[in-house]
């Protein structure tokens, strides 16, 4: 991308969030910070030149102190995820480039309700969202709907927990789609209108819509939020599809 050169990023943490999914922390020289919702690509080089290149979210909040984190799903088969995943060990390094990205992005100058939905992997730039608006003190109500697809499979369960039991006006609803413990109470099937309903019920006609996911989560979350009122302006949308990983 033009204007934006290669940095050398160093593996500093790693910590598993599902049996799937993996965070990278990296330290990255120049590194000038960055907004919530943005992206980085990622360059691996081999021995014999070879490269290939993704895009990850960032799921840290801004900092310019030369840290961010990567979260980063295994797609099976895939060129780079499984690298990241099973080769990739502390004090290794390879390029980023970045921020990318000035749309999908919240700042949280705004008191308007935020409302987030998430499909997988795709929760990672909302974290960063709301992890920024807790680190600001934002006061701007937020729902976060993540749909998994069982239990295993919620990214950052735990720390989600603690950022709603802050009582500071984050809400996450979840929705598991293949398997649920016992007892639960949460939603059980795909996003669809009726769970749009009650959901944006919470929030407000009025909120700004961040949605993250798999391309047929993320219109029918589009399509649904518009049908029950919303402004397309109000509604910003990231998706991901088949790829190489």
């Amino acid at each position: 991308m033009a204007g934006l050169a290669w940095e050398v990023a160093t593996v500093a943490a790693l910590r598993d969030e599902t049996p799937h999914v993996k965070t990278l922390s990296l330290d990255v020289a120049g590194w000038g910070g960055h907004r919530p919702g943005q992206h980085v690509d990622i360059r691996l080089t081999a021995e014999d030149g070879y490269q290939a290149q993704r895009s990850y979210s960032i799921a840290s909040a801004p900092s310019t102190e030369g840290q961010i984190d990567l979260t980063i799903e295994r797609v099976q088969g895939g060129e780079v995820s499984p690298f990241l995943h099973d080769e990739v060990v502390l004090g290794d390094r390879f390029e980023v480039r970045g921020p990318i990205g000035g749309y999908f992005v919240w700042d949280g100058g705004a008191p308007d309700p935020l409302l987030l939905v998430a499909g997988g992997s795709g929760v990672v730039p909302l974290m960063a969202i709301a992890r920024h608006r807790a680190r600001i003190g934002s006061s701007a109500p937020c729902t976060l709907l993540f749909s998994s697809k069982t239990p295993a499979d919620i990214i950052y369960a735990d720390e989600l927990q603690s950022l709603a039991a802050r009582n500071d006006g984050l809400r996450v609803v979840h929705t598991l789609t293949r398997e649920q413990p016992p007892g639960w109470t949460g939603f059980s099937r795909r996003i669809d209108a009726l769970m749009l309903e009650e959901v944006l019920g919470m929030t407000s006609t009025n909120a700004s819509v961040f949605v993250c996911g798999p391309t047929p989560l993320v219109e029918v979350t589009a399509s649904g939020l518009v049908s029950l009122g919303l402004p397309p302006s109000r509604v910003r949308t990231e998706r991901f599809g088949p790829s190489g990983g």
